[in-house]
C-alpha cells in the first residue's frame, strides 16, 4: 500500500512539473529545468553518504571495536538479503540511526552511542532492520527522484515570476492577469511540490517500518524503540542537527522544535506504532 502512495505520489510530482513546465516554457523549458535540478541532484545522491557521515563526524567501526552491534547487524543484513553495510557510530548521548548510500552494494549504517546504551537487544535489532529495509527498498533513490522533481518545478515556478516581474512594462500593462498568476505560481507551486516531497518521505518511512519489521520478525520490539527514542529526541535533540538530513533519521532529530505535521518528513510515532502493533496482531 505504501509502495501505491510512493508512486501515485511520485506520478503527482510529475503532472505538476509538466504543468508548470507547459506553462512556463513548453517542453524546453521543461527538460531544461529537469536538467538542472537533475544533475544537482545526482552530485548529491553520488556523495550522500559521503556527505552526511562527515557532517555528524561519524567514524567507521570494525567488528573488535563493537562485536555484539556487529554480529547483530551481519545477521539482520543476511535476513534481509543483503551485502554487509560499513558499520559508523556517532558520538552523542541522542539516541537515533539513520542509513545512507547510493545502493545496497555501496550502503552504510550509522547509529549514535546513545542509542547502543538506550535499547535492550530486540529494540535494537528492530530499529537496525528499519534502517536495512531503507537500503533494500532504495530509498536514497527514490528520495533523489523526488527531490529533483520538487527541484526542476521550484525552478521553473522561480523563472515563470521573474519573466512576469521584469518583462516590459507595456508586457505587464497589457498582461496584468498574467502578473498574478507568476506570483501565485512562484510561491505555490514549490509549495505543493514541498508537500508532495514530505509525503513521500512519510510513506517511505512506513515502508521501511513494515519491511524491517518482517525482516527481525519482532514489530512491537521495533515499536517500542520508536516510543522510547522519540522520548529523548524531544527532550534532548542532536546538536547541530541539519533539516536537510533530518528525513535521513529513523526519528526527527529536530523534533525538539515545534513542526507542523504537514510539513514533516517522518510520521507521527503514534500511528507508526499502531501500523506495528498491527502487523504483529497479524504474524501471531
Amino acid at each position: 500500500m505504501n509502495a501505491f502512495k510512493s508512486a501515485l505520489l511520485m506520478t503527482a510530482m510529475v503532472l505538476l512539473l509538466m504543468l508548470i513546465g507547459n506553462l512556463v516554457g513548453g517542453t524546453t523549458g521543461m527538460t531544461i529545468a529537469l536538467i538542472v535540478a537533475g544533475v544537482m541532484n545526482f552530485i548529491s545522491y553520488w556523495f550522500s553518504d559521503k556527505i552526511v557521515l562527515a557532517l555528524y563526524r561519524a567514524k567507521e567501526i570494525n567488528r573488535s571495536e563493537a562485536p555484539r552491534l556487529y554480529a547483530l547487524v551481519e545477521e539482520l543484513t543476511r535476513k534481509a538479503g543483503l551485502p554487509m553495510p560499513k558499520l559508523y557510530a556517532i558520538n552523542t548521548n541522542t539516541p537515533n540511526a539513520f542509513a545512507t548510500g547510493r545502493n545496497p552494494e555501496h550502503a552504510a549504517v550509522a547509529v549514535t552511542t546513545g542509542i547502543v546504551k538506550l535499547l535492550n537487544e530486540e529494540e535494537l535489532a528492530g530499529v537496525i532492520a528499519h534502517e536495512l529495509a531503507h537500503i533494500k527498498n532504495r530509498d536514497i533513490l527514490v528520495g533523489t527522484i523526488a527531490a529533483t522533481l520538487a527541484g526542476a518545478i521550484t525552478l521553473l515556478a522561480r523563472m515563470a515570476g521573474y519573466a512576469v516581474m521584469f518583462g516590459s512594462g507595456r508586457d505587464r500593462e497589457e498582461n496584468g492577469g498574467g502578473l498574478i498568476v507568476g506570483l501565485i505560481m512562484m510561491i505555490v507551486a514549490p509549495i505543493a511540490a514541498f508537500l508532495i516531497q514530505m509525503a513521500i518521505s512519510r510513506s517511505r518511512e512506513y515502508m521501511a517500518d513494515e519491511t524491517g519489521a518482517e525482516i527481525s520478525g519482532k514489530p512491537l520490539a521495533l515499536a517500542s524503540a520508536l516510543k522510547k527514542l522519540q522520548s529523548y529526541n524531544e527532550d534532548q535533540p542532536i546538536e547541530d542537527a541539519e533539516p536537510a538530513t533530518a528525513h535521513m533519521f529513523i526519528v526527527n532529530p529536530l523534533s525538539g522544535s515545534s513542526i507542523m505535521k504537514l510539513f514533516s518528513t517522518h510520521p507521527p510515532i503514534e500511528e507508526r506504532v499502531q501500523k506495528l502493533q498491527m502487523i504483529a496482531a497479524r504474524i501471531r
